[in-house]
């Protein structure tokens, strides 16, 4: 069962605070803006930032996030939580290698992955094919060891994350198909509310999550193009796309249910091929609200 807005912000009130600071500006970057694993000369893989402070929060790491990171002028050495939605290659294929780049790069703080299991072992295993670097630069260039920043924070239920610094951040569970536990987050920071989908079919706890929030960036698969996406595969893929993601228009209804001040269309399916103008059309029929399509390095 899904706890209430309520009983997680009450347990989040019982959690330590993570340092103190006083409320100023967040930045919430799309990274990467295309949903799957296959790469595209015009989208990068899926990644959000959420910048706080001057700390780099990272929600998923798809391939190519620390090259994303580079280019909307975020120091590596700022990296400070990964949250994953959930484990399918796309949204953890370089958690590593952006721990390891961001070490290379002047890291010194300690850094957090937050996610479903079995992200514990992802992180483990990843890190382990970079071992050999690791040791090598430890041992050139006088580095810190990696190791003692790295923690993971594993967790199959929905409810608080962590409190840090006056933002406050809580999951739910989300309906990605066989691939569970799958999470959407939500941040409460001092300046604005954000909440992100992950990948997930149209999801009434993602509602009751996202309920009067004034960010909601979602994910959205455009129904049209599912044959053609299916190709020699259908009906059987075009089928698992409809039960795996939400279809544009019921992005909409998401939105209009909870009530969201602007709704972000990312995690694109396709990531080419469906204009802006299709992409809003196909919302406009639930939600009359503020509409971005997202792009790659956009500020929302």
């Amino acid at each position: 069962m899904q706890p209430s807005r309520r009983t997680v912000l009450a347990s989040l009130a019982a959690m330590p605070l993570i340092g103190a600071a006083p409320a100023g500006r967040n930045r919430v970057v799309l990274l990467g803006t295309k949903g799957g694993p296959t790469p595209n000369p015009l989208r990068a893989e899926p990644a959000t930032l959420i910048e706080l402070d001057g700390r780099a929060w990272v929600v998923d790491c798809g391939n190519g996030v620390a090259n994303q990171l580079a280019k909307a002028g975020v120091p590596l050495d700022r990296l400070a939580r990964i949250f994953v939605t959930h484990n399918h290659s796309d949204h953890v294929a370089d958690i590593g290698n952006l721990i390891e780049i961001a070490w290379s790069s002047g890291l010194k703080t300690p850094v957090t992955v937050h996610g479903p299991p079995p992200i514990r072992q992802i992180v483990r295993d990843q890190l382990s094919a970079l071992s050999y670097d690791v040791a090598a630069r430890i041992r050139e260039e006088g580095r810190i060891p990696l190791d003692p920043l790295v923690s993971v924070d594993e967790r199959a239920l929905p409810g608080p994350v962590v409190r840090d610094r006056g933002t406050i951040v809580t999951s739910a569970l989300v309906d990605h198909e066989t691939v569970a536990p799958a999470f959407a987050y939500r941040f409460d920071t001092p300046g604005r509310s954000i909440v992100i989908s992950g990948d997930t079919r149209y999801s009434d706890a993602l509602v009751a999550l996202a309920k009067g929030a004034d960010l909601l960036i979602h994910e959205a698969i455009y129904g049209p193009a599912i044959p053609r996406m299916a190709g020699e595969n259908a009906p059987a893929l075009a089928d698992h796309l409809r039960r795996s993601h939400t279809l544009a228009e019921q992005v909409g209804l998401v939105a209009a249910r909870a009530g969201v001040k602007t709704l972000v269309l990312s995690h694109l399916v396709p990531g080419a091929g469906v204009t802006d103008a299709m992409w809003i059309a196909a919302v406009r029929r639930n939600f009359a609200g503020p509409v971005v399509v997202g792009r790659d390095l956009m500020e929302v």
